[in-house]
């Protein structure tokens, strides 16, 4: 008698299955573009689930193609798993299109909820675990405009220049326009009480507003390797300070120290960062 462990056995855990119906290409734990419809953004990924000892597909740009393989094969056919005349015709399509040759004369659907395969720890052991979403770039507009006198007295109570300012890519802003978690457009204009600054990347902004309730707001893609000050730095040096904040990286540089940061107080350098750094300096 077939049942869904049968198919599972044979598909080592139904990866198999995914790699016969996801024609696209893509790799296991790796964010790619759903062929099933019209995908803007990669945000499709199989992965191994340790708890059910399964494979399994997330998207978080359209959950309807979320699940295991027999989800998968049931949405692309237009059959329910939770019906167990549907979920016979899912394991006959599977056992036909995979040419498994497993006896299918006596389909049942006792099997349903299923037990799950039995799958070598070898295996999972090189396996992902559930992806997380994908962080969404978010849209902005930053116009910018000359430092004010206000504004280069504010920095430059720190020590910190209008050279520093430059060298570290720090600039005044005039209007800042993105949006909110709602995905609700916003503007903010700079004022005399409310002076707008950015710190600016290839691919985001990080908008300081020291005198603000909200003082800290991102554009673009900021990323999980956020460090600031570290394209600034020597090749060699005696003492890397790791500071708090991007004023404190620039306060302590115009000083004659080298410093960089993260982008919080809580967040932690990744090993290889921290190697890295190592090299560099011989203390941190």
């Amino acid at each position: 008698m077939l049942s869904k462990e049968d198919i599972l056995s044979r598909t080592n855990g139904g990866l198999e299955v995914f790699r016969h119906y996801v024609t696209t290409e893509w790799r296991l734990g790796k964010n790619f573009r759903n062929p099933f419809y019209d995908d803007k953004r990669a945000s499709c990924n199989i992965y191994f689930d340790r708890k059910s000892r399964t494979y399994k597909m997330k998207d978080f740009g359209n959950d309807a193609y979320s699940g295991d393989c027999f989800d998968i094969v049931g949405k692309l056919r237009g059959l329910d798993c939770g019906n167990a005349k549907d979920f016979v015709e899912i394991l006959e399509t599977i056992n036909q299109d995979l040419m498994l040759g497993l006896d299918d004369d006596s389909f049942s659907a006792t099997a349903m909820p299923y037990p799950v395969a039995s799958i070598s720890d070898k295996t999972s052991d090189n396996i992902l675990e559930p992806p997380i979403e994908p962080k969404k770039a978010k849209p902005y507009s930053a116009k910018q405009k000359p430092f004010t006198t206000e504004e280069l007295e504010f920095w430059g109570q720190y020590g910190i220049t209008q050279k520093a300012l430059k060298a570290y890519g720090v600039s005044s802003i005039r209007e800042y326009s993105s949006e909110n978690k709602d995905d609700k457009p916003f503007t903010l204009r700079t004022s005399a009480d409310e002076p707008i600054c950015a710190y600016t990347g290839k691919r985001y902004v990080k908008i300081y507003r020291p005198h603000s309730e909200l003082r800290f707001l991102y554009g673009g893609t900021l990323g999980d390797n956020y460090c600031f000050g570290l394209e600034q730095l020597p090749a060699k040096g005696d003492t890397l300070f790791i500071t708090g904040g991007e004023k404190d990286v620039m306060s302590l540089a115009s000083h004659g120290f080298h410093a960089i940061c993260f982008n919080s107080e809580t967040s932690k350098s990744r090993k290889s960062k921290s190697s890295g750094l190592q090299k560099r300096k011989a203390e941190i």
